[in-house]
């Protein structure tokens, strides 16, 4: 009996306590010429536990809820245990009442330059930092939880961007790009600020009603779903009016695009046509798969 009683505390404590990311990391190396390096898995493995395993937040997960991710490593050089990369991150999060689940967040980081050393201890620190390693996957681990959030509740990603902000602000001190005003215009720094700034609060007000009041109740009524997304579509033109071409748009729509020229599509008519004007213009770099919409 207490044996029973100690495998139903542990299963109530592992469906309640579970960490916040069900991740994959993958290190490719082919440009380095050495792809069959044993410390490019190693370097795989680890960060797969570590961003797995470390409690991002003081929220209680079940495991069903954890958070299907991926971040691909493509290493370009390596020089003794210096390595340039780039890293691309994607996420996504269950439709209601359905098996389908809608991409949320994918950023394709150009700028990852690290340090690693076989087997070295991963630590994160919300205040300070570690290592250029730790600090640009745990950004993105940040982006994750707040796109994430702001998906299921209006602004509830806010705290995640602060902490992704603190990232940032710490990291500044490192000779990694990607950090401070002067690496452009898309950059981390330019992602988390212009997602803090109030000039783009449009862009996750969309990101919630899009989620919430269109894809959310496509089961229930696919005809009031699309429109919903329509509408929240439509708001971006606010957006796009203060702040044209901007690069959280961008982000935005490397996301969605492929899921709106399938939304739009498919399913029950409605009208498109003043739609498909405004994703032209405000999103003219994928003005090809607008084109592709059927209706």
């Amino acid at each position: 009996m207490r044996n029973l009683f100690l495998l139903l505390a542990f299963l109530v404590s592992t469906a309640t306590f579970s960490q916040e990311l069900n991740c994959t990391v993958n290190v490719i190396a082919q440009q380095t010429g050495n792809e069959n390096d044993v410390i490019f898995k190693t370097l795989g493995n680890q960060l797969t536990e570590f961003i797995n395993n470390t409690k991002w937040t003081n929220k209680s997960f079940r495991q069903t809820e954890r958070i299907n991710c991926s971040m691909v490593i493509n290493v370009t050089q390596q020089n003794n245990n210096f390595f340039s990369a780039t890293l691309q991150v994607s996420s996504s999060r269950p439709i209601y009442n359905s098996t389908y689940s809608s991409p949320v967040y994918n950023y394709n980081d150009k700028s990852f330059n690290f340090e690693y050393v076989e087997f070295q201890n991963l630590v994160f620190n919300k205040g300070q930092f570690e290592s250029n390693l730790i600090s640009v996957l745990s950004f993105h681990v940040y982006m994750i939880l707040g796109m994430d959030a702001d998906s299921f509740e209006l602004n509830g990603g806010n705290d995640y961007f602060s902490q992704a902000q603190t990232i940032a602000n710490y990291s500044q001190q490192v000779s990694g790009q990607g950090w401070k005003l002067e690496d452009g215009l898309q950059s981390r720094f330019a992602l988390i600020n212009n997602l803090m700034s109030p000039s783009y609060k449009g862009i996750r007000s969309t990101m919630y009603k899009y989620h919430i009041q269109g894809m959310d109740i496509m089961s229930e009524s696919a005809k009031e779903g699309k429109s919903q997304i329509i509408s929240a579509l439509d708001d971006l033109k606010k957006v796009h009016s203060v702040r044209p071409n901007s690069y959280l748009m961008r982000v935005f729509f490397d996301a969605k695009a492929d899921e709106i020229t399938d939304v739009l599509s498919g399913g029950p008519t409605v009208n498109i046509i003043e739609i498909q004007e405004v994703l032209n213009r405000i999103a003219p770099m994928y003005s090809q798969k607008w084109r592709n919409i059927k209706y």
